[in-house]
């Protein structure tokens, strides 16, 4: 059983992910062998919201060059949280509006 902490590693904060929070989407780079129900659960458990669903992408590493080397960053996995109506937000998120 792995602990929440190794299933959500980070927040994303970018520009099209901060315009979901209005409607209660929160994005954060999960683990790349995390599934849709533990993250559902790691997120209640460490934010204490209740969770409606949860959307999945795999993203490809990006190609990059070093002189005249060049290399593939690693693959990663991006979840998207939407939180249920009565749920509070995520006061992380919030404090950055």
């Amino acid at each position: 059983m792995k602990k929440a902490q190794d299933i959500i590693l980070r927040p994303i904060i970018t520009e099209a992910s901060m315009s979901g929070i209005a409607n209660k989407k929160y994005t954060f780079k999960v683990a790349n062998d995390a599934n849709k129900i533990e993250i559902a659960k790691a997120v209640e458990e460490l934010f204490g919201v209740k969770v409606k669903k949860v959307n999945t992408m795999n993203v490809p590493g990006q190609y990059r060059r070093q002189g005249m080397h060049g290399g593939y960053q690693p693959d990663w996995k991006k979840a998207i949280v939407t939180l249920k109506d009565d749920s509070k937000g995520i006061e992380f998120f919030e404090s950055m509006m």
